[in-house]
């Protein structure tokens, strides 16, 4: 049986696959999802900082990147994730615009420098339970004007910080998404 993958849709990088590990709750974003979430964006993210919590596949952090990010850092605690990340980040050639952390990415955003990001991607294993946790630990790192997008298995009913407002929210098949924007820029 081959491997699962995923393809970029946009950017430099578009048409490169990405390997999708058979692991217990990995579900890389949807095609429609990730085209609809960076046609919300704009297609041109030149200049921005980017980080892909859970990234998993990576798909959304590839994507950030493809489309001109000037820095990406994807948290995956899975070892053998992190290992296939760099392996792709190796291979496409991305330089040190992407970085692959191995960490827990609740603890790494929890510590993480405040007003140090324009897009903050959120995709936690949906049975796990973790986004209202990561989207409160997440809302600090965002510089004024900047995006929080959640992925979730229902529509988000948790807490929202102070300072964030809906921008944008859809669904693409069973997954929902929400993108917030800080205020206050």
């Amino acid at each position: 049986m081959a491997p699962r993958q995923v393809r970029i849709i946009g950017g430099q990088l578009r048409r490169s696959v990405l390997p999708v590990a058979d692991k217990p709750g990995l579900r890389p974003t949807p095609d429609r999802l990730r085209e609809t979430l960076f046609n919300w964006l704009g297609q041109d993210l030149t200049g921005w900082r980017v980080l892909d919590a859970f990234a998993g596949s990576g798909a959304l952090g590839f994507e950030a990147a493809s489309r001109g990010a000037a820095q990406v850092l994807l948290l995956e605690q899975d070892v053998e994730l992190a290992r296939s990340l760099n392996a792709s980040r190796e291979r496409l050639k991305v330089g040190d615009t992407l970085q692959v952390l191995r960490t827990d990415a609740l603890g790494w955003l929890r510590a993480a420098p405040a007003a140090s990001r324009e897009l903050v991607l959120l995709d936690p294993p949906f049975a796990a339970g973790f986004g209202p946790a990561a989207v409160a630990a997440s809302a600090p790192l965002l510089v004024p004007g900047g995006l929080l997008y959640l992925e979730s298995g229902s529509p988000y009913d948790g807490p929202v910080p102070a300072g964030l407002s809906v921008w944008r929210q859809g669904r693409a098949g069973a997954v929902h998404a929400v993108l917030w924007r800080r205020g206050d820029a």
